[in-house]
């Protein structure tokens, strides 16, 4: 029996989940992670933490399908990416907890360099903005004691999630991560596949902390045996949302996927050619395999499911999230009222790191439904821009596929369908982020013969056709974009 082991480091939680070869799950654990907001606007994990986590989700997962390691084809990687360690090589110690993608600490320098964006973007297809892992690396170096000394004399290693993992994986043989993961970092050139030189001198990065880059799919050794009770090897490592692309298949140009997680990534196939956006969206490295690059455009939307978790966590306005699909169904409308989840600013195509979220709209009649549905709405909405952009930067979107936990809830996604005036695609395994990183590494040991043997085990669960009327859809829109517009910040381009 082939069985594939994925590592799936979330934001929110840590995931093992084991699959066979076509992708139907044998056993899987997850551990909730706690995030720590240690300023106003900064976010933080404890890299430890995190490590700890995955070595008990990966024997929880063990355990659950009744599995040993010897049992184990492959082991691929997906994680939260742009999150950014500093660690000590010596003794394998960061230096500073984690900064989280999320994190905005750095907003002051994006703005005050905002006349470098073309110069950036046409290396890296990014933009100069506090998501990305360069400014959070720079900050690390200049503000954590001796920092910088010991990252010039190689004493300190640099890495997104993956590269962390991999350190701890291997016994700190191995300080690696992939193409897609190096494509967040804002210091890697896209269109040459190599660590800049220009750029690392503008963000003041030593060539010394850098991991080596290599493809998505490729053999990256194999895990210490005393971990799991045997050595597992390693095939495959992607950013979480180039894996979500892999696990719908979405291999030819004009695909596109949408994955509801903490945030909404929308990333759409563009092939072998690195096109910049000329509506503010990213160009990314969708995998690398076998040496030949296949890009991508992406949009991102910091909070979708953070905001259900607010609604649940911060407002107490609902027990579960799952309480959402009921709640949003018991009224037929918001009445006006738009929730505009800007609590980390606002991602593509706005990247406003200064706007804040608000409640508009709001009455006497309001009450806690509609603001529930509000803050569902505001994720179709959210990718509504983003669709729009993609449409006038490449072509028009025939269907999207989409995956994550928030589209287990029929309703949002029917609500997706009527706002996106597309349909809406959801697979029978949504675990798609996961699976992505399975396939990954099936393909390096072997276990697929190539990516449309892999297409060939994609299964489409529900498809959702848009069933509201057009002019309607056009309306709600409008709010939206009223009501995004309250919220921007004065320094906005």
């Amino acid at each position: 029996m082939t069985a594939l082991l994925a590592i799936d480091q979330g934001t929110t939680s840590t995931r093992a989940i084991i699959f066979d070869i076509n992708g139907n799950k044998l056993g899987s654990s997850q551990c909730e992670l706690p995030q720590s907001f240690p300023n106003p606007g900064w976010v933080e994990h404890d890299a430890v933490h995190i490590w700890d986590d995955t070595v008990a989700c990966v024997q929880g997962a063990l355990a659950d399908a009744g599995l040993a390691a010897d049992d184990i084809d492959a082991l691929g990687i997906t994680n939260q990416r742009e999150t950014t360690v500093l660690w000590d090589r010596a003794n394998g110690q960061p230096v500073h907890p984690a900064i989280v993608w999320q994190d905005r600490r750095t907003s002051a320098f994006c703005q005050q360099h905002q006349d470098r964006n073309d110069w950036l973007n046409e290396k890296t297809g990014l933009l100069l903005d506090p998501y990305f892992s360069a400014t959070k690396l720079t900050w690390l170096l200049d503000n954590v004691p001796d920092a910088r000394v010991r990252a010039e004399r190689g004493e300190l290693a640099f890495g997104t999630i993956d590269s962390w993992l991999m350190w701890n994986l291997t016994g700190g043989r191995l300080h690696v991560t992939d193409a897609t993961n190096a494509s967040r970092t804002a210091l890697f050139n896209i269109a040459r596949n190599e660590w800049d030189d220009e750029l690392l001198a503008f963000f003041k990065i030593p060539r010394a902390v850098l991991p080596e880059v290599r493809d998505s799919a490729a053999d990256y050794g194999e895990t210490e045996p005393g971990l799991f009770g045997g050595a597992i090897a390693i095939g495959g490592i992607a950013g979480d949302q180039q894996a979500a692309t892999i696990g719908q298949a979405c291999f030819k140009p004009g695909m596109s996927k949408s994955t509801y997680g903490t945030g909404c990534f929308l990333v759409l196939n563009t092939g072998s050619e690195f096109k910049r956006s000329q509506n503010r969206l990213l160009s990314t490295i969708a995998y690398r395999i076998k040496g030949e690059t296949t890009y991508a455009l992406e949009g991102s939307i910091f909070v979708a499911g953070a905001a259900v978790q607010w609604l649940r966590d911060a407002m107490h306005l609902i027990r579960a999230a799952g309480e959402t699909e009921k709640i949003a169904k018991s009224i037929p409308d918001t009445d006006g009222v738009y929730l505009v989840p800007a609590f980390t600013g606002l991602g593509a195509p706005y990247w406003d790191p200064e706007a804040r979220g608000a409640i508009l709209g709001l009455t006497r009649d309001s009450g806690i439904a509609h603001i529930v549905r509000a803050a569902l709405e505001s994720v179709g909405y959210q990718t509504r821009d983003l669709i729009d952009a993609m449409e006038k930067d490449a072509l028009a979107l025939t269907e999207l596929r989409v995956d994550g936990g928030m589209v287990v809830n029929d309703w949002l996604s029917q609500s997706l369908a009527d706002l996106l005036q597309i349909p809406v695609v959801r697979p029978e395994t949504v675990e798609t982020t996961a699976l992505g990183a399975a396939f990954l590494a099936g393909l390096t040991a072997g276990v697929y013969e190539s990516l449309e043997d892999i297409a060939s085990r994609w299964r489409a669960q529900t498809r959702f056709e848009p069933q509201m009327e057009a002019a309607r859809a056009k309306k709600l829109l409008a709010g939206w974009h009223d009501a995004v517009a309250r919220v921007r910040s004065a320094n906005a381009v």
